[in-house]
């Protein structure tokens, strides 16, 4: 009940849109900017290396943003005097692999892991100027360095020095020597690390779960100099002074979760249970002298989901449960194949006191989400936003005098680039997200949006897409509210059950409170390519597949898209068939009175890099529209709305020469997703057409799997 009572909170929290605690008007964080890593090599430069962005730190003057690359074996740095126009400083290349930065003024200390092997760990601790460039001080760590942070006076920094374990090995658990430790290196009044004073704080023999091997994971100093670390894998939290001395340490204890979904089987079914979960933290921050909070990654037998904010004897103030993670599935990142794993797995964070509101930024590594909490009482945060972030969010770093806040994301191998991209706290209303299904009677989880229908009211009707073929679903959004809202989800079913396998691409009404869905085909998997007529409550009532002469000259990209003219249902076919000309694609027409098919030729845009296809049809006035679009992300050339003439679209008996429809541009949506300030999605999808031309535009977010999550849902007005 604790957990519903949690979640409940949020959602109104969310759903309100009110301003944060001070009595200011109503003020929220928005992304003005994302920056590319791979922007900050050096001319001539071979740019297609992999490379990364995962902790993040800033100069004392707000100004410039720190990163490690691991990757690339540097440190990035950026130019933010303007933050809506990030500028590249170029990288710092270091002798080995990057861990942690933590920024001291106009410098930065670097965790530097340079271990030849698992059991013979080092590192160094580096200490860049960032100006410059120059190395001003390197102290041996002894160790394998994971974390870093620098007392809020400037009198030491501190190092979680992890000796990590090789997964591989002994089922990837501890203890695996050499134990790990803490080391504090105390500063001089110029900010410059006493080597030769260097303390290593041992931690062994305080945990219950392998005390001879702590391997510390995140480190965090209060102001009054004392070190909080996180044992991750030891599930265990320790209390430090400035001198190592531990001062308490207790277990991180566990969890027990209720609606989860703990099973990767193509269905969002928040219907399980697991018991008693060990919370095994990563990151941790001091909300105050008393208290810090925890992301619960959970590492080995985890998957805890959420955050707790503990008072630093060991006394718990507060449990998340579920209630962050439902907030997640609602905005739809929910990320359906991590569900056997840990989630949305919260792993990085940050805490600052920003407009006089002390706020908890709590980074889901999976669902590439930032949870934005307002802190003024540890023991009842409230959720206030939900950012989206780049694929994978590694590290956060606020900065309270410009009001910005910036976040790391460290994947670099989906499509799109390792992006830093930066949020302000401003006046106005949140961007984000465009579509929720918050507030519906029951949880609803979605994504992988494909095509889209308009109906009546202001209600659009969405299928999702093969990713979730267990669950084929029908949303109904009503696009008055803001954000628009999932206000129901009819579930696709055959005799009862639910119609497995199906790849739902396109969407039409039939004019009598039912529906035609496309489903694109994969016959290497059994899947007819075929129309389907769904009843209003989601019932398979009558299937239309494809005749023998598509069949014969079938590819997998088939249907994408499904519109109704009168007795005719057209069919937008994604990618050329084995008889169509090179950048031609059939539209086929369907006489519902006949059951006659014909098509006609559909003129692709030539383009220099990937493909580019069809992927959605409205019929609308004297107008067939289409979206077109390339399977490219920031370089795109084309994500567009086009649109035929209906007098063009005079079908032609297949197995013979089709006819070639002449299109004209409506709208380049390129410019439409550069202005949500991230970077152009590949799949844009989904069209719906409202009877005064009131357009609706919707992306795909392939389930959040090597996607950041992001549905972008938008109307930009009329295409009359």
């Amino acid at each position: 009940m604790a957990f519903r009572t949690l979640c409940l909170t949020s959602a109104l929290a969310l759903t309100a849109g009110t301003a944060f605690a001070g009595g200011h008007s109503e003020m929220n964080f928005n992304r003005v900017a994302s920056f590319p890593t791979f922007t900050n090599m050096a001319e001539g430069e071979d740019t297609t290396r992999e490379t990364s962005a995962e902790i993040i730190s800033v100069s004392e003057d707000g100004n410039t943003l720190v990163y490690s690359d691991s990757p690339l074996g540097v440190i990035g740095m950026i130019d933010i005097t303007d933050p809506a126009n990030p500028a590249p400083m170029g990288n710092i290349v270091l002798d080995g692999e990057p861990t942690a930065v933590s920024a001291l003024g106009g410098t930065v200390f670097v965790g530097i892991n340079t271990s030849e092997s698992y059991t013979a760990p080092s590192g160094h601790l580096a200490h860049y100027v960032m100006a410059t460039g120059e190395l001003a001080a390197d102290c041996d760590l002894g160790g394998q360095p994971d974390s870093t942070a620098v007392a809020p006076d400037g009198s030491f920094v501190v190092v979680a020095i992890e000796n990590e374990r090789d997964e591989d090995l002994g089922e990837g658990r501890v203890p695996q020597m050499p134990a790990g430790y803490v080391s504090i290196i105390p500063l001089d009044d110029n900010g410059m690390m006493l080597c030769d004073q260097q303390v290593q704080a041992d931690v062994t023999g305080l945990a219950e779960i392998a005390p001879e091997d702590p391997e510390p994971e995140f480190v965090d100093v209060n102001a009054n100099g004392e070190i909080v670390v996180t044992l991750q894998e030891n599930n265990h939290m320790v209390v430090l002074n400035a001198a190592g001395e531990v001062l308490s340490h207790f277990s991180a204890g566990a969890v027990t979760l209720e609606g989860i979904d703990t099973r990767e089987e193509g269905a969002l079914l928040f219907t399980d249970t697991q018991t008693d979960v060990p919370r095994e933290p990563d990151a941790v921050q001091w909300i105050d002298n008393d208290h810090f909070v925890i992301a619960n990654e959970g590492d080995m037998d985890g998957g805890s989901r959420g955050f707790t904010v503990f008072h630093k004897d060991g006394t718990v103030v507060y449990e998340s449960g579920t209630s962050f993670e439902q907030a997640i599935i609602q905005i739809g990142h929910y990320p359906e194949e991590r569900s056997g794993n840990k989630g949305v797995e919260p792993e990085g964070m940050e805490f600052a006191v920003i407009n006089d509101t002390p706020m908890l930024f709590l980074l889901s590594e999976r669902g590439s989400v930032v949870g934005v909490y307002d802190m003024t009482d540890p023991a009842a945060p409230v959720l206030k936003q939900l950012l989206p972030s780049g694929i994978a969010p590694e590290g956060a770093i606020a900065i309270p005098g410009r009001n910005l806040l910036a976040i790391a994301n460290e994947a670099d191998d989906a499509g799109p680039r390792s992006h830093v991209m930066i949020f302000e706290y401003a006046e106005g209303a949140a961007s984000y997200p465009h579509l929720t299904s918050a507030g519906a009677d029951e949880l609803i989880g979605f994504g992988a949006i494909s095509g889209m229908v308009a109906g009546d009211d202001g209600m659009v009707y969405a299928v999702n897409d093969s990713f979730y073929a267990m669950q084929p679903t029908i949303f109904v959004i009503d696009t008055k509210e803001m954000p628009a809202k999932i206000v129901d989800a009819i579930r696709v079913t055959r005799e009862g059950y639910p119609a497995q396998g199906l790849d739902m691409e396109g969407i039409t009404l039939d004019g009598e409170g039912n529906f035609y869905v496309a489903s694109e085909g994969r016959l290497d998997r059994g899947v007819l390519h075929a129309i389907y007529h769904v009843t209003g409550e989601g019932e398979i009532a009558a299937t239309i597949p494809f005749p023998k002469e598509i069949m014969a000259v079938e590819r997998r990209w088939a249907a994408e898209g499904v519109t109704r003219v009168g007795d005719t249902l057209w069919v937008a076919i994604q990618r050329e068939f084995d008889d169509d000309p090179a950048g031609f694609v059939k539209v086929l027409a369907y006489n519902l009175e006949t059951k006659e098919w014909g098509g006609v030729h559909y003129p692709k845009t030539a383009v220099d890099t990937g493909w580019v296809g069809l992927s959605e049809i409205v019929a609308h006035g004297d107008w067939m529209y289409f979206i077109e679009r390339d399977n490219q992300f920031s370089n795109s050339a084309i994500k567009a709305i086009t649109r035929v003439s209906m007098d063009q679209m005079v079908p032609a008996a297949l197995g013979g020469e089709l006819p070639v429809v002449e299109k004209e541009m409506v709208r380049d949506l390129r410019d439409d997703i550069l202005g949500f300030n991230g970077y152009i999605q590949d799949k844009v999808e989904g069209l719906a057409i409202f009877e005064d031309g009131t357009a609706w535009v919707s992306t795909d977010n392939d389930g959040v799997d090597d996607s950041s999550g992001e549905t972008f849902f938008w109307s930009f007005g009329s295409v009359n």
